[in-house]
């Protein structure tokens, strides 16, 4: 039996894995300009955590992670996102005893059991950030600004900021009660989860992915029309924060975030481009997350980046240039007895910091030419009997043919010449 990898996961190979390589080398150069430093969390955490971190009623944690006993019995979890890890590690080392906010991201594999669809699998990427110990409207503003410059900076300019605010415990508490009057006539027309969840939670029949759900409850109470003052300013100052730096959104009364420590700001970016399921990220304001997993109560705000979604999003731009990965030297060795000589001749050339390959598998020299015009090779280097009686090298410009001799000491600058 021939085996493959589990449904929901895939092999990155090459070239894809330098589209990969991109995106992340754009996400660290973003991230160091906007002050951020990388934080990396274990891949599995106890489940506690992420029941405490997620929420016990949302879909991921009651239908969707992988959740194993280990050999001692206790329930670990492979995490399904990387928020709930980055307040566990927090709090675990009284990161919050020192300088503050504390700006972190990270970029990482995810696992939820979902059914498998584009953009979507079971082992999933994201990148993300946090920042934690500030309520300042101002950094809710900075943190978006960050997301959007990382789309900027990858070139898909083409996106949707969709923007809402949900408020605090305190006016949520009345709009909580709205939205539970509106629901309970038609609670029967929901899907067997909302009807379970809403007067627990009524925000999550909001954020339920059913059709009909939307359907049955049309109409539904704003959470904007509920907001207190104080709510009211933060979100104000966000919105118009974001329109001095010129960054465009759409207030969304239906973008919610369902859980209970989730506060004021909330964001998504959807691409159109890439389909009906078009959100690549997301985000919002959690000041009651850090003193839910047992930590100080800190506020914090964060958001998440699908990383297949990107990659999506970057396929479907029309004129959009692929990562270099030609090879700027191959170097022909023509006979093999010279082979310990182009090892040496190869160990130069990548101390200058020069990208070069050449064969293992003893082709001829016709075919040591196709293989390097196979990868790319920007320059050919010859080396055979007569170069090497005479100590030089044979040079070939793979795109205006040209050829030059070269002498040894003179062969690193002639190669960057031409690749300048």
């Amino acid at each position: 039996m021939q085996v493959k990898a589990p449904r929901g996961t895939y092999d990155v190979l090459p070239p894809d894995s330098q589209k990969w390589q991109y995106i992340e080398q754009v996400i660290q150069e973003t991230a160091r300009l906007f002050g951020y430093s990388e934080i990396r969390t274990p891949i599995f955490e106890h489940t506690e955590l992420f029941e405490r971190g997620v929420g016990e009623t949302t879909d991921i944690v009651t239908k969707e992670m992988y959740t194993f006993q280990d050999k001692s019995n206790r329930s670990l979890t492979l995490r399904p996102e990387g928020t709930a890890s980055c307040v566990r590690a927090l709090i675990e080392h009284s990161v919050y005893g020192g300088l503050m906010p504390v700006k972190w991201y990270y970029s990482g594999p995810m696992f939820r059991y979902d059914r498998p669809q584009t953009g979507r699998f079971r082992q999933f990427h994201q990148s993300g950030a946090e920042v934690f110990g500030s309520n300042s409207p101002y950094l809710d503003a900075e943190v978006i600004m960050f997301l959007v410059q990382i789309l900027s900076n990858l070139g898909l300019r083409d996106y949707e900021l969709h923007l809402n605010s949900v408020g605090c415990p305190l006016c949520r508490e009345s709009y909580r009660q709205k939205l539970i009057d509106h629901i309970s006539p038609v609670k029967e027309k929901l899907c067997i989860d909302c009807q379970s969840r809403y007067e627990k939670n009524p925000l999550r029949v909001l954020d339920c992915k059913v059709e009909s759900c939307h359907q049955a409850i049309a109409g539904f109470p704003y959470i904007y029309d509920s907001l207190c003052d104080d709510c009211q300013e933060h979100y104000i100052l966000v919105k118009a924060t974001l329109e001095d730096s010129g960054i465009n959104y759409l207030h969304d009364n239906n973008l919610v975030r369902g859980l209970d420590y989730y506060t004021n700001t909330a964001f998504e970016i959807h691409i159109p481009s890439i389909g009906a399921q078009s959100a690549v990220g997301g985000g919002g304001r959690y000041n009651g997350l850090v003193k839910a997993c047992g930590g100080p109560d800190i506020p914090g705000i964060g958001f998440a980046l699908g990383m297949e979604r990107l990659l999506l999003a970057l396929d479907s731009l029309p004129d959009r240039e692929e990562p270099n990965s030609k090879l700027d030297v191959f170097l022909a060795v023509l006979d093999e007895k010279y082979d310990n000589q182009a090892m040496q001749v190869l160990d130069r050339l990548r101390k200058a910091k020069i990208m070069v390959d050449r064969d293992y598998t003893g082709r001829s020299m016709k075919a040591q030419m196709k293989y390097a015009d196979k990868l790319g090779a920007r320059i050919v280097i010859l080396m055979g009997e007569d170069e090497v009686n005479r100590g030089c090298f044979t040079v070939r410009n793979m795109s205006s043919r040209e050829q030059l001799e070269v002498q040894t000491e003179q062969l690193i600058p002639a190669i960057i010449d031409i690749l300048t």
